[in-house]
């Protein structure tokens, strides 16, 4: 990595004090790397061959703090593993996966994550709310919301709502809506030094001033939007306190109905990961939130969902498939269907919902829910994100190979494969099934004539 700025060791050696010589020690060692288990896929068990093969394989080591996390070599590859592609764990810097826990967000709640991409703290909270609730996901930039959106559906996660929007905006539509807030705020990324040696490059006492008003504004805007009695974590992954605690007690003085919980300071010098802050604030119950001056102005563009009659055609057609492909898969409860032009969303709404279906008109949304397939004349074809939100065991037709296997490599590559499993006695298997690595469904062929045609996704396939 480049040279610290001489202002930069200064600051934090004011910050610091004795410990200034192995913090700075600590950014000539090397950057530590994580992954964290998708629990409502892969549990942090010991008699779990998956996980007990990953550790071999990574030299996984459990993360104290966040108990499906894991720090892994950096030699290693786990981006390329099967079990990547299926979705099993998020890779993620371990100080990171600290905010998440602070949040602590449970089954039922609604949990906004309002600068959410690429998704490291969207899919820890989603594994945590176990499919109950509602999780709105927003990202200001199109292409960091095209990724969030490509991260919740690997990890099957089917009761997130991607949105794009500006905070304000965000706020003016839903006043006081959330149970729980996650505003991982921009920063000036002191903690990514060792990750992203270009940080280092672009640091400086103006960047840093830059993003302490950025999240000055922000942070009302996340505010406004928290029910009484609800929390929210604020976190960043800088050490400057003009970003931390000074934006804290910014905030506070000017937010009575506010107090903080708690805070917790990650180094990389003190133990794993590349540095992180985070601020448990709660707002108290039975008082009023201060709006601030949220933009009630209304998001240009996006598609407008259609949940009228072509949606409930295209329920049916889905049903068709369901009932043939999916006998053992049923769709959440709380949840409408959704007509994107031709994609059919299953869209998550439970009765205490701040974002019903009919309030998405002009909010541009990337992900409504649970993409369930396509319907292309008059035929229903699944969605690469439905593969990854149902178990094998619910699919009438799978096949199933050991994840290390060639026949999951060419799967991976867009092959299609000979049906080498076979159907005792009788014809060759017909129809969608599910392409599984050690059980766990990687995506969908479709079976005739003794092959499996390919229909991984291109822009996912490996080389």
């Amino acid at each position: 990595m480049p040279a610290l700025p001489q202002t930069y060791v200064e600051r934090i050696a004011a910050q610091l004090g004795e410990e200034t010589g192995a913090f700075l020690r600590s950014m000539e060692a090397p950057r530590s790397y994580g992954l964290r288990l998708h629990e409502t896929k892969l549990t942090p068990s010991d008699d779990n061959p998956a996980l007990r093969s990953l550790t071999a394989e990574f030299g996984l080591a459990p993360v104290p703090w966040c108990r499906t996390g894991y720090t892994y070599d950096g030699q290693s590859r786990p981006g390329k593993h099967p079990y990547h592609h299926a979705g099993l764990y998020y890779i993620q810097e371990p100080s990171a996966m600290i905010a998440a826990e602070l949040l602590d967000p449970k089954p039922g709640d609604i949990v906004l994550d309002l600068a959410a991409a690429p998704g490291g703290k969207t899919t820890q909270i989603a594994a945590k709310l176990r499919g109950e609730g509602l999780l709105v996901a927003n990202e200001i930039h199109p292409g960091r919301a095209r990724i969030l959106s490509e991260n919740a559906e690997r990890l099957g996660i089917a009761n997130a709502v991607v949105v794009q929007a500006a905070p304000g905006e965000l706020a003016g539509r839903l006043p006081e809506a959330f149970d729980k807030i996650m505003l991982d705020a921009p920063c000036s990324g002191e903690g990514m030094f060792r990750k992203e040696p270009e940080a280092c490059s672009e640091w400086s006492t103006d960047a840093v001033a830059m993003c302490a008003a950025r999240q000055r504004d922000i942070l009302p805007d996340a505010a406004a939007m928290l029910k009484p009695g609800g929390r929210l974590v604020y976190s960043t992954c800088t050490f400057n306190r003009e970003e931390n605690e000074e934006t804290i007690a910014w905030f506070l003085a000017g937010h009575p109905a506010f107090k903080l919980v708690s805070a917790r300071r990650m180094w990389p010098h003190r133990g794993e990961g590349e540095g992180h802050f985070a601020a448990v604030l709660e707002k108290e119950a039975g008082t009023a939130n201060d709006p601030g001056k949220p933009d009630k102005r209304r998001a240009k563009g996006g598609k407008t969902p259609r949940a009228d009659a072509g949606a409930l055609s295209a329920l049916k057609l889905y049903a068709s498939f369901a009932a043939q492909s999916l006998p053992g898969y049923a769709l959440p409860a709380a949840g409408v269907p959704l007509l994107f032009g031709e994609s059919l969303y299953w869209y998550p709404q439970p009765e205490n919902s701040p974002l019903p279906a009919e309030s998405l008109g002009g909010l541009r949304t990337h992900r409504p829910g649970l993409h369930l397939g396509d319907v292309k004349k008059g035929r229903f074809e699944p969605a690469h994100a439905l593969a990854h939100a149902v178990r094998a065991d619910q699919a009438a037709l799978t096949r199933d190979y050991p994840a290390r296997c060639e026949a999951v490599m060419a799967y991976l590559r867009g092959e299609a494969l000979l049906d080498d499993h076979g159907e005792r006695g009788g014809a060759p298997a017909q129809g969608w099934g599910l392409l599984c690595a050690d059980g766990y469904p990687l995506g969908w062929f479709k079976a005739s004539g003794g092959q499996l045609k390919n229909h991984y996704p291109k822009g996912l396939r490996t080389n």
